[in-house]
């Protein structure tokens, strides 16, 4: 969750912000759709009870607090 502020707040010409918000081409394969890292994420969010994550990710404050809040409230290591 800390990385993910930190990508959030990058220069869009950077590989990995363009790596985390870009789409795949071509057609997916059948079945249930894969889990990704940010699922994961978003669902620790939800449970904390934050909204609108993405705008909150680009003030340093306000987003090191929400990361003091989940790691209280999670289990992290």
């Amino acid at each position: 969750m800390e990385w993910l502020g930190r990508v959030v707040r990058m220069n869009e010409t950077r590989s990995v912000k363009k790596i985390f918000e870009g789409k795949l081409e071509g057609r997916r394969s059948r079945g249930r759709t894969r889990l990704r890292w940010i699922n994961d994420v978003e669902d620790d969010l939800r449970k904390i009870g934050v909204k609108q994550w993405r705008t909150k990710a680009l003030e340093r404050e306000e987003w090191a607090s929400i990361i003091k809040e989940a790691k209280a409230k999670l289990k992290w290591p």
